[in-house]
């Protein structure tokens, strides 16, 4: 059995801890005096300091300790929450996210210029007379009220199962002694007999007495991560009241330091009564902690994908025992195939979903990019996102990051005007970027929307002309001259910048989404803005396909793709020579002849069929022999040798062991539709 490490698992911890507080101070931005949202950046960074420290990351927990105090002046309503202050910890953000990945490493001094711009976001607004108080007079009731120290007396007991959960009652009072003047007296008469002892168990209850200059809040802050699994009690309390229920403090050996309550005078100290009179009480909550904590199990990705893998092997052999099964006569043997054949279909659905994860997920980095981008560009932008409960695929997920960011930046920075030009051309100041997702069949469409200048046709024509890219006058229609800007080495920036001009980005794009079998439209329009849209396979590990053969070869046509199926009788082929044309419900449809386009050298069945297969709105058929049935497509990657066949988007083993290569779609569509055109023009 592995064994977790605990390291690991808190930089895990960590990252959503960093991803909260990341999303709290982008709220934040827009509802600077939103309590709420500063209460919630405040514990966040308090979590991450906190447990920074318990894990021996001491540079992350002192770091953080300086960004929590900020906000905690400005929930203390000293300072105010300003645009500056939350640029500053979003800058000490991506520090602390170094101090996790790296904790040993030297960071220089990036840590101190960070701090100092922290301080100066602070220390420049309502901080400033605390530095210099003879500046300001301040009333005598004021100091009063503010020197007023109050006395607090803090009952409270864990969980028996508190330490063995990680929670250190020491730390909690170690946490009020720094909140002031502080007098501990445990409570041990709830200690079991030595013989019923359980050393993991807590069966000690405190009673504390504290003189602060700080309010309940900031008692409430000590216990904020165990309220719902403790019991507590606090009392305010008068100056001579704290005086008389101080704990009497034992100066012995710190054997004799663990008094009872029998052992203090009752005129002098109201009796104590244990807060855990009752055992189940104390239980109740432990229970439902661990119930809600068994509600959601976190798997490493590796461990999904080994499963994954199972699973397509399980499919494969599941197909083997189907084929076997069909060529037998044993009814029990027909019966168990097809029990197994539903069962492995049921877990491969199941599978899918705990690999589907929403694109929210992907979504909410863009938060900050955007941020920072408008902060460098001084432009006003507005991020909308919209279907961000649409789910696909983790690995589909994880490559579409980085081509989503040159995307975005290449909206914000060629697309987007600046606010004065905006205006002028009569747009308001905020430019908008939106981010969509939708599902459409078999695939996702994701789109980067923008309502800026939109692509200049005539500068992307002279650019592509002067790079040797088209021929000086060369026809192209519209579609063809926007994907000109996914050449490599194409820009047609004036200058090179830190977010564009370096014609590298946008080549990026295309090879990351064709890698993942997809496609990439463009739409634009002058003075309105663009659009440009990814559509990609929902899944890349096992999909419903449609098998079919051409020649002695078979191949699979991914089913999400597929309308309709057609017969095509011999006359009808030989009529169409020339000109492959289908009339389909008054619309005349472009076909390929696989047999053709792969070289068979055999001759054609008597009844072909067309399988008609669609992308977005353009649609082609498939002129096969013959269509055998569906099949469930485990997805094998092509070997190196084969990854330049555009032809095929990768393979899959069929239930004899023999291979059927899996036909790229987008591509078989694009030929089809670029054969057209080309008989259009010669007719």
């Amino acid at each position: 059995m592995s064994t977790l490490d605990p390291v690991a698992v808190f930089r895990t911890e960590a990252a959503e801890c960093l991803e909260a507080i990341e999303a709290g101070l982008l709220d934040l931005t827009h509802q600077l005096d939103n309590k709420d949202l500063v209460d919630a950046v405040f514990r966040g960074l308090h979590t991450l300091k906190g447990s920074g420290a318990m894990f021996g990351f001491e540079a992350l927990a002192a770091f953080t300790h300086h960004c929590e105090t900020a906000f905690d002046r400005v929930r203390k309503g000293e300072v105010a929450a300003t645009s500056e202050l939350v640029a500053a910890v979003l800058a000490a953000q991506d520090h602390m996210r170094a101090l996790v990945d790296q904790p040993d490493a030297d960071h220089g001094d990036i840590g101190h210029k960070l701090l100092a711009q922290l301080q100066a976001a602070v220390g420049g607004k309502e901080a400033a007379p605390a530095a210099a108080p003879a500046a300001v007079s301040v009333p005598a009731a004021v100091r009063d009220a503010a020197a007023k120290k109050n006395s607090w007396r803090i009952r409270f007991s864990l969980p028996a199962n508190s330490m063995a959960n990680g929670t250190n009652p020491l730390g909690l009072l170690d946490e009020l002694r720094d909140l002031g003047e502080c007098t501990v007296r445990a409570n041990t008469s709830a200690i079991p007999p030595l013989d019923a002892l359980a050393p993991t168990e807590l069966h000690i209850s405190w009673d504390v007495t504290l003189t602060s200059e700080q309010d309940r809040s900031a008692i409430d802050d000590v216990f904020i991560f165990v309220l719902d699994d403790m019991e507590l009690s606090v009392e305010e309390i008068s100056g001579q009241a704290a005086a008389t229920a101080a704990p009497v403090e034992e100066k012995a050996a710190p054997a004799s330091v663990a008094v009872s309550a029998a052992a203090v005078s009752p005129t002098t100290v109201p009796e104590f009564r244990p807060v855990e009179a009752v055992p189940a009480k104390r239980e109740a909550p432990a229970a439902v902690s661990q119930a809600k904590a068994a509600e959601n199990v976190r798997v490493p990705a590796e461990r999904l994908d080994e499963l994954m893998d199972r699973v397509g092997e399980l499919v494969i052999a599941q197909s083997r025992l189907s084929q076997l099964a069909s060529a037998s006569t044993d009814i029990a043997l027909r019966s168990v195939s097809e029990e197994i054949e539903r069962l492995s279909g049921e877990l491969r659905d199941t599978m899918m979903v705990l690999r589907m994860v929403p694109v929210a997920t992907l979504f909410s980095r863009f938060r900050r990019l955007v941020h920072d981008l408008a902060r460098e560009t001084g432009k006003v932008i507005e991020l909308v996102t919209e279907g961000e409960s649409t789910e696909v695929d983790k690995t589909v997920i994880e490559r579409l990051a980085d081509p989503l960011v040159h995307l975005v930046r290449n909206s914000i920075d060629h697309g987007l005007e600046t606010p004065a030009d905006r205006l002028a051309s009569g747009k308001t100041e905020a430019g908008t970027v939106t981010l969509s997702a939708r599902q459409a069949g078999g695939e996702v469409i994701i789109s980067i929307k923008d309502d800026g200048r939109g692509i200049n046709r005539e500068r992307v024509r002279a650019k592509a002309e002067s790079s040797g890219l088209i021929q000086p006058g060369q026809p192209l229609s519209d579609s063809e001259l926007l994907q000109l800007i996914f050449a490599p080495g194409f820009s047609t920036a004036a200058a090179i910048t830190n977010l564009s001009g370096r014609g590298v980005g946008m080549d990026v794009v295309k090879k990351t989404v064709e890698a993942l079998r997809g496609a990439i439209d463009i739409v634009s329009v002058p003075g309105q803005g663009s659009e440009v849209s990814l559509r990609i396979p929902l899944t890349l590990a096992i999909i419903d396909g449609l098998l079919v053969r051409v020649g002695s070869g078979r191949y699979v046509i991914p089913l999400s793709a597929v309308e309709e199926c057609l017969e095509l009788s011999l006359e009808e082929d030989l009529r169409s020579r020339g000109r492959s044309f289908i009339s389909l419900r008054d619309s005349l449809v472009p076909f390929l002849r696989l047999r053709d386009l792969f070289r068979t050298g055999t001759k054609p069945d008597v009844h072909q069929k067309v399988v008609v297969i669609s992308t977005g709105t353009e649609r082609v058929g498939l002129v096969v022999d013959q269509i055998i049935g569906d099949h469930q497509t485990v997805i094998k990657s092509m070997s190196k040798l084969h990854n330049n066949v555009a032809t095929f988007s990768g393979a899959t083993i069929l239930g004899d062991g023999s291979v059927a290569l899996i036909l790229d779609v987008g591509h078989l569509v694009a030929a089809g539709q670029q054969q057209e055109a080309q008989l259009r023009v010669a007719g």
